[in-house]
């Protein structure tokens, strides 16, 4: 199997040149081609990655997350939801990296297999990173205009952060 695995990605280059020069195709020029495509997209799409980047770090390191969700831990103990979990809840759809990140944190301080763990866990899955995904994907064609697939996007987030905390509440 570990040879195999060697030797697949090698074994498609050949193919697809075999293929290229079989349908009498310019394989370097095509390739070439790509390669400049794939860079001017790389640097259409450097800007959003950039400001996403520097928007995640100000909001992580001012504490304002931590500062807002103290502020209301009374209606989160009222409906049973741990604080801990929040910030990973609310940066979900921003950033993969900083949920991870605290994520892990909660691994650490808690244990994989508590009730935040699993939750933390579930909550990874039922979730994705709407924001960074409208700001790289939109951004490298050209769409301007996102309005509905933000609201759809975070809309389906919340039913995700609630299906977590309703699956993890029922399961564990």
């Amino acid at each position: 199997m570990n040879l195999l695995s060697q030797i697949v990605i090698p074994l498609f280059v050949v193919g697809v040149i075999f293929y290229g020069f079989k349908k009498k195709i310019n394989v370097y020029e095509s390739f070439l081609s790509g390669a400049k495509e794939g860079l001017n997209i790389t640097l259409n799409i450097f800007p959003a990655i950039i400001a996403m980047v520097f928007a995640i770090n100000i909001f992580l390191d001012s504490n304002f997350i931590y500062f807002l969700l103290s502020s209301l831990r009374g209606v989160f103990e009222t409906l049973h939801i741990p604080l801990e979990i929040m910030p990973m809840a609310l940066l979900r759809p921003v950033s993969g990296t900083a949920s991870l990140a605290i994520m892990n944190d909660i691994f650490r301080q808690f244990g994989p297999d508590s009730y935040l763990g699993r939750l933390a866990s579930i909550l990874q899955g039922c979730t994705d990173t709407t924001i960074y995904v409208l700001a790289l994907y939109f951004s490298s064609i050209g769409i301007k205009k996102i309005r509905y697939s933000l609201g759809v996007g975070l809309f389906a987030d919340l039913v995700g952060i609630i299906v977590a905390f309703l699956l993890t509440s029922l399961l564990f």
